[in-house]
């Protein structure tokens, strides 16, 4: 009797414990905040595979409620089995976003906000090796904003500025990680040409090929390839100035294998933008179409919480000029505030797109994920050493800052 009593204790404190490593578990997975369409109802299914009185993937239930009137909010318990609390959640209450899926290429050209530096190099001072630049405390990533007093915009204002110092200290002033500074600079005179030097190498504008993910049909507002633009040499994010898009014809692929990224291969067609940057954020690029098809037809816009493990396609484009759609699989969806930018875990499973590309390559980043009718993210990032595989972002993420850009144009 004694020993059965032991294995029984034995048993409920396995089960205690295992029940909560899964609660602490779902409180990390789950979301502080979520958004409901109005007038629809709140379900979350999280795929945690619990198994009870013999069903799989029991899902996470919660008290249901229903809100007609976009901008309500209100706070929600989560629970396990209908009856397990888990944790209570913000909900806001936002209108149905009807969007025009992309899925065509574009050129990317875009200029900083000053000028980015990205290298030093030391001057050669009879017999000394200076460098002004970080002996005045310049680091790389810096950007550049002004050289006594005078606005950078590119390169060359570098050069100009410090070349024309006659050798005087000059004052920079500069921002690092979002916070300005002014610094004071002692050019050295280079042995090579006579010119005053300040030893940095800076970068002033990037260029690329990328993937629309969406736009507004309404205001013509559009997302972009669903990660910041940064720079090659620094991996900053390049402060945008101005920027525009361009018309890309995709004329092949380089295909990507374990260890090595492939990538499309293009164009620029003409010197007319079909749109100009406003914002260059970790969630991708945005800004307004100068032109657009209207007469497209739009889809739903999916909340995180609507997403869910299983088939999906995306749309991007290989060849030409127009996107064909290509079989995924989603085999993982973070729903947890966490993460602003992985959020799920797609893999390519058409074998077509297989054929020619690999799976994910460089300039598919951007394209538009569809599950069961609706725009639930973009392609963002892909495994090195998997190229079948690779990141998702969730629309609804992309859309924040597409929001912050139109209400910008409003108050402007």
């Amino acid at each position: 009797m004694r020993k059965i009593c032991k294995v029984l204790t034995g048993a409920v404190s396995a089960g205690v414990i295992a029940l909560l490593a899964l609660i602490l578990y779902a409180q990390y997975t789950l979301p502080d905040n979520l958004y409901v369409a109005q007038g629809e109802e709140v379900y979350i299914d999280s795929r945690l595979s619990l198994v009870s009185i013999g069903k799989r993937d029991i899902p996470v239930k919660m008290d249901l409620a229903v809100e007609d009137n976009a901008g309500n909010s209100y706070r929600l318990n989560l629970k396990l089995f209908e009856s397990v609390p888990i944790k209570q959640v913000q909900v806001q209450v936002v209108p149905r976003n009807m969007v025009v899926p992309g899925g065509v290429p574009f050129g990317i050209k875009m200029f900083t906000e000053g000028v980015m530096v990205v290298g030093m190099s030391d001057i050669q001072n009879g017999t000394e090796n200076l460098n002004p630049a970080k002996s005045a405390g310049i680091k790389i990533g810096d950007i550049l904003l002004s050289i006594n007093n005078e606005k950078l915009a590119r390169n060359e204002d570098v050069a100009k500025c410090i070349s024309s110092c006659e050798g005087n200290e000059v004052k920079i002033s500069l921002s690092r990680d979002g916070r300005e500074m002014d610094i004071y600079l002692q050019p050295v005179k280079s042995e090579f040409d006579e010119g005053y030097k300040a030893g940095i190498w800076v970068r002033d504008s990037s260029a690329g090929i990328g993937t629309m993910t969406y736009y507004n049909p309404e205001t013509l507002g559009f997302a972009g390839l669903g990660h910041a633009i940064c720079d090659v040499d620094t991996g900053d994010i390049m402060p945008l100035s101005t920027g525009e898009i361009v018309d890309v014809n995709i004329t092949g692929a380089n295909a990507g294998h374990s260890g090595r990224p492939g990538e499309l291969k293009g164009s620029f067609v003409g010197i007319t933008p079909i749109g100009t940057l406003k914002k260059n954020t970790e969630y991708g690029i945005y800004g307004f179409l100068n032109i657009a098809d209207l007469a497209a037809d739009p889809v739903p816009m999916a909340l995180k919480q609507e997403i869910q493990p299983g088939p999906a396609t995306i749309l991007s484009t290989i060849s030409g000029n127009k996107p064909q759609s290509f079989d995924i699989e989603i085999e993982k969806v973070n729903y947890s505030d966490t993460s602003s930018t992985k959020n799920m875990v797609i893999k390519i499973v058409d074998k077509n797109l297989l054929a020619t590309t690999g799976g994910i390559v460089q300039g598919m980043s951007g394209s538009p994920i569809i599950q069961d009718g609706k725009l639930v993210g973009a392609v963002t990032h892909v495994f090195v050493n998997d190229p079948t595989r690779g990141y998702g972002i969730f629309a609804e993420n992309m859309n924040k800052q597409l929001n912050s850009v139109e209400t910008d144009r409003k108050s402007a």
